[in-house]
């Protein structure tokens, strides 16, 4: 297990070019939702690439911090950790001003049944945010689930097709996206609408999904049969590095991998490394989730890590028992209920 560990450390280490744009950046970088899937990676890449650049900033993580013992985890690694409810107007208000916002904060799951909470986290919550840091720069996690599905033919969805959000999840979300655009015009705010789908590391992600499916030897699901991945490590440092791209009005960025990906071609993949034969249900429908993003590969390059190495990498992980996260992506919806 210490060779996958040094493989997958090796791959989330801060490349040259963040460490640059970390250099270039003024003020200090607060990340509100720290406490996620993608948040504590994400705080620990900024930190490495604060040290690696040699400059001094400050990396703050604010979230309820539920999951037990992160908060020292972070705290010991330089990462000034803040547990706080920002839904709380009391606790918001009381969160320090800094000039450079990661706004990750926000629920998908348990949508269906809890929809005015939702509707709270995502649309309501990000007006406020919008308000107490109007000076400062904002980059807002959005989704890719606010675009139509559209035909596998097409190479994606691309940032000038217009949002048709399907569901309530995806409508919030665009209610997210809203709030911002509407702050940013009201104050002159520099926003980046940072549209994601869908992330992957070893603990959790599509490919992991489909993975564990065909080790399990359980059927893999083929109604949704394309989608795009990406490196969480790559995604996170677009993140960063988006700060610099922040404008107003908003830029809009997907942020993904470049390839539309064959979910069949995928598990069989998996099947070859682990020596199944994978099974599946449903056949593959004309249109699916599928985001282009040839701009983000203009402006940060393309990720680092591709396709086949996450691949071997997560295989390798899960037959040595890794820890993995329990939360899926449910990439097969296709009628916006989660």
């Amino acid at each position: 297990m210490t060779e996958i560990q040094t493989w997958y450390q090796r791959l989330l280490a801060p490349s040259d070019q963040l460490a640059e744009d970390i250099s270039r950046l003024d003020g200090d970088i607060l990340i509100l939702g720290a406490g996620g899937k993608m948040g504590p990676a994400l705080a620990r890449l900024a930190r490495q690439a604060i040290l690696k650049a040699g400059v001094d900033k400050r990396v703050i993580a604010v979230s309820r911090f539920s999951e037990a013992g992160l908060r020292d985890s972070l705290q010991r690694e330089g990462i000034e950790s803040i547990s706080a409810d920002v839904l709380d107007e009391t606790q918001l208000a009381a969160l320090p001003l800094c000039r450079n916002v990661l706004y990750l904060a926000g629920t998908k799951f348990g949508t269906s049944g809890n929809e005015s909470y939702t509707w709270a986290m995502n649309s309501y919550l990000p007006g406020r945010v919008a308000e107490k840091y109007r000076e400062s720069r904002i980059v807002a996690f959005s989704t890719g689930n606010v675009y139509p599905l559209t035909s596998v033919m097409l190479g994606g969805a691309a940032e000038d097709l217009p949002a048709e959000p399907l569901g309530e999840y995806a409508q919030s979300c665009l209610g997210r996206e809203r709030m911002f655009q509407h702050f940013s015009r009201q104050y002159g705010t520099p926003v980046l609408i940072y549209r994601l789908n869908y992330a992957n590391d070893v603990t959790y992600g599509v490919l992991l999904e489909i993975a564990k499916a065909v080790r399990a030897e359980r059927p893999v699901d083929l109604k949704m049969g394309n989608v795009n991945v990406v490196w969480q490590g790559y995604a996170n440092e677009v993140a960063i590095r988006a700060l610099h791209y922040c404008a107003a009005p908003p830029k809009i960025l997907n942020v993904t991998g470049p390839e539309t990906l064959s979910v069949r071609w995928i598990a069989k993949e998996f099947g070859r490394l682990f020596g199944k034969e994978p099974v599946f249900v449903n056949v593959e429908e004309p249109t699916a989730l599928l985001s282009n993003a040839s701009e983000c590969m203009r402006l940060m390059g393309y990720p680092g890590v591709t396709v086949g190495e996450m691949m071997r990498l997560l295989a390798a992980w899960l037959e040595a028992g890794g820890r993995t996260i329990n939360k899926e992506t449910h990439f097969q919806e296709r009628g916006g209920k989660y």
